[in-house]
């Protein structure tokens, strides 16, 4: 079947609407006209208009979003000066109270190492010696690093809703949610643009009655802000490689809800509570009030947790369970819920920013700081920086060139103390390739010397951490419960994650229909949008023989939304498009790396439609 492939020009072609391409048009948005009302920059494509501007967002809405946010807010605050975004951005409320506290094991099924428990025997004593509560121990004082206040929590859907109907407001630029893109159009190596993904095609991506090739966007400047996972920056990462000494091995799946809290409870909006120790060592947790009694809440399970179990859902319940934590949710209301794949190798993370018309921003460009814990603002400064070197070439009537974009935005970029701050976290993280105990004292000697002090730790990918279930459970479960567990789940093609922590000594769950839920409860509670007819599946396997020879089947155990299960015998996984909720971990925790790329994972993650959306998240 033919079909003619439209195209269409524009000036700037942006890719996902996130917090940095936020940033980047709100700058941008206000330099395009005079005071008189006439053009600052006439358009190439059309005489005598103004920049022809344009952006495409995958996800339905552009109020998308799936976080509750803790930031210092500088930057994002800095673009708004005459505003008070506390009282214009909805849910969102002045820091109140901040504490960490460290979680002991109060069901005995954690896999604590003998540092780990011997620092347990401490901060337990502790807490006897004082007659405070057996079950956590708050730390008496927050590092400076760590420390978010003076700042803000808000919802990062309702703050994009926000952006967004300020730029729409604006008639300077065209945003276009529900429009995937599937990649970017390359002339050697140069961008010239993007192309919308395919429509009217099966599962496998083969034309069918109602084929509709995607539009082809030609831009002067291709402006990346897909994420982490997004289709456009990850081929790019394929065309131009990562430059040299930088990787993107360390990763975290972020599960949260947004939760209606009893009447009982006592937090102040807010309020910001992060956890460490519970369910698992590794797991990192935070809650955080809003106004109107309502909380965003969840738990972060980082590519370092050696484990082939990894299944977030389960361990965001046991985690709600926890004592310190239950007495504020018992009693409380699930109103949504989400997931999201972080890409936490930071500054080292960075790919090629610029190229002969295109420009990286955002999460994608390395702006995650590891060691704060902190990404939504540093993404936003990201897209601030660009437009400011954009603008700037404008006035001079540059060319987008890499050589030029180089001057206006990377040299900018290197030399905002956006990127000191990067640069101090950037080893921040490598203890914890070691374990949990070195993981904390690496992270304590980075922030407390400003990075001029770490503990090193080469990196590798996580295709090559993951131990088998045997090695890890072998001492806790019996090897033939632990084969019978196996074949069972295999004989129903079910994931193995429920049936092994049950007899690893989880309890279970005691779902009340309210606040717990099953996982596929929560997954159409949390505003699942379905994906489209008329799309190709957005994950497929790179080659399907690799799946055959697969044991640990990481995937399917981490999969935020049960899309992946098993598949017969000695194929790879099946996977449910409406199920899938885009977070993207399926692609750092596959187990096997594609022969001759030990840096690719063998699972593809493409463009593609549905997923989730909740705008308060």
């Amino acid at each position: 079947m033919t079909a003619e492939r439209q195209s269409m020009e524009a000036d700037i072609v942006c890719v996902g609407f996130g917090p940095a391409t936020a940033g980047f048009l709100t700058t941008l948005s206000r330099a395009m006209m005079n005071p008189d009302g006439t053009p600052a920059f006439e358009s190439k494509v059309m005489p005598g208009m103004p920049l022809q501007v344009m952006c495409y967002e995958r996800a339905d809405d552009i109020g998308f979003g799936v976080s509750g946010v803790v930031t210092k807010a500088r930057h994002i605050r800095a673009s708004f000066p005459d505003l008070d975004l506390v009282k214009e951005i909805p849910n969102a409320a002045e820091i109140s109270h901040e504490a960490v506290a460290y979680l002991f094991d109060t069901t005995g099924a954690s896999r604590r190492s003998s540092g780990t428990r011997f620092a347990d025997g401490v901060f337990q004593y502790g807490q006897f010696a004082m007659r405070k509560a057996p079950s956590a121990t708050e730390l008496p004082w927050i590092p400076p690093f760590l420390r978010k206040e003076p700042g803000m929590v808000m919802s990062m859907g309702a703050f994009m809703s926000w952006c967004g109907a300020q730029l729409m407001g604006s008639g300077l630029v065209q945003i276009w949610p529900g429009t995937p893109v599937s990649a970017p159009l390359l002339e050697g190596d140069a961008v010239v643009g993007v192309r919308l993904a395919d429509q009217g095609v099966d599962t496998k991506g083969a034309p069918e009655a109602a084929y509709m090739p995607g539009m082809d966007i030609r831009a002067r400047l291709t402006v990346v802000g897909d994420g982490p996972v997004g289709a456009v920056g990850r081929k790019l990462d394929r065309h131009f490689g990562l430059p040299t000494g930088n990787h993107q091995h360390d990763w975290a799946v972020g599960m949260k809800m947004v939760v209606e809290l009893p009447a009982s409870c006592d937090l102040k909006p807010g309020t910001v509570l992060h956890t460490l120790g519970f369910p698992e060592p590794e797991i990192f947790g935070f809650l955080y009030t809003f106004p109107d009694r309502t909380a965003s809440l969840g738990i972060f399970v980082p590519s370092w947790m050696d484990n082939p179990i990894r299944t977030t859902y389960r361990y965001l319940q046991h985690w709600m369970q926890h004592p310190y934590l239950w007495r504020y949710l018992q009693g409380g209301t699930l109103r949504s819920w989400g997931a999201k794949s972080l890409q936490e190798s930071g500054v080292r993370g960075e790919p090629y920013l610029v190229g002969d018309g295109f420009a990286r921003i955002g999460e994608g460009s390395g702006t995650t700081n590891v060691l704060t814990n902190s990404g939504v603002d540093e993404a936003w400064r990201s897209g601030v920086l660009l437009a400011e070197g954009v603008i700037d070439l404008l006035k001079r009537d540059q060319p987008f060139s890499k050589a030029a974009l180089t001057g206006a935005y990377v040299q900018r970029r290197r030399q905002d103390p956006l990127n000191a701050e990067l640069q101090a976290a950037k080893k921040a993280r490598d203890g914890f390739g070691k374990g949990f105990m070195l993981g904390m004292m690496g992270t304590g000697m980075t922030g407390m010397t400003r990075g001029m002090l770490n503990l090193s730790v080469d990196s590798v990918p996580p295709s090559q951490r993951i131990p088998t279930l045997a090695s890890v459970y072998g001492e806790r479960i019996a090897p033939a419960a632990l084969s019978e567990a196996v074949e069972t789940c295999a004989k129903a093609r079910q994931p193995l994650h429920d049936a092994i922590m049950t007899l690893a000594g989880w309890p279970e769950i005691p779902y009340d229909g309210t606040l717990l839920m099953s996982h596929q409860d929560a997954l159409f509670k949390g505003g699942k949008v379905q994906a489209a007819a008329g799309f190709a599946n957005h994950v497929t396997f790179a080659d399907p023989a690799l799946c055959a020879s697969c044991t640990e089947r990481t995937c399917i155990e981490i999969c935020s939304a049960q899309a992946l299960m098993p598949g017969e015998e000695g194929a790879p996984p099946e996977f449910d498009r409406e199920k899938c909720v885009h977070c993207g971990a399926c692609i750092w925790s596959c187990s096997k790396a594609l022969p001759g790329d030990p840096e690719r994972a063998n699972i593809e993650f493409d463009a593609g439609s549905g997923g989730l959306h909740s705008n308060e998240n």
